[in-house]
């Protein structure tokens, strides 16, 4: 089934459409939502809340870039809803599905493995972990995650700064990286394979 069909298919309300939808997005939005999730419980419930937010407004999608693309950001701003709403910080998660990422790297090993990273992305306070992901690897803006978090623009470089300086210095202990021999920029913004 092309994208056009499917998502006419979703805006005609057919469930054999929306399925197809949830089927071909749901496994990458999932691992979005384990990134900011407190455990398995909560990431498939931030799944679930996003997908009813997907066929609610899929007629608002005016195929300006990817369904996929407006798909993601709808699912980055329930999971961020979700966190403000619970006040579920806890930094525990199941890291099964956590996802493929792709690291644009100087000094990180070619052989670090995703899993590794993301959990030790998890170790980091949720202020830090959730400016890191939104910014690093959503690709949002300082200004947008502000905007997001109803913090100031200033805020989320702070955080941004602070959340790489302790993940190189985690990174650095567990001896997943060497210590730079001068302060360089290690770590770029990542994407979502």
């Amino acid at each position: 089934m092309t994208e056009k069909v499917l998502l006419q298919g979703c805006i005609d309300n057919d469930a054999s459409a929306q399925q197809e939808l949830y089927q071909r997005y749901s496994p990458k939005m999932l691992s979005v939502c384990y990134r900011y999730a407190k455990n398995r419980e909560d990431a498939e419930d931030m799944l679930q809340e996003g997908f009813i937010k997907v066929f609610s407004q899929i007629t608002k999608f005016e195929n300006r870039g990817s369904l996929e693309g407006w798909i993601l950001r709808i699912i980055v701003h329930t999971c961020i809803n979700h966190l403000k709403k619970n006040k579920k910080f806890n930094d525990n998660v199941d890291l099964a599905y956590a996802g493929n990422i792709v690291i644009k790297e100087d000094y990180i090993p070619s052989i670090i493995q995703a899993k590794q990273i993301v959990e030790t992305i998890r170790t980091l306070p949720i202020g830090y972990r959730t400016v890191l992901n939104l910014y690093a690897i959503e690709g949002y803006s300082h200004k947008e995650i502000g905007q997001l978090l109803d913090i100031e623009e200033s805020t989320s470089r702070s955080q941004y700064t602070r959340a790489k300086n302790m993940l190189e210095e985690i990174l650095v202990n567990k001896r997943i990286i060497q210590q730079p021999k001068e302060k360089k920029k290690w770590f770029s913004p990542v994407r979502i394979v």
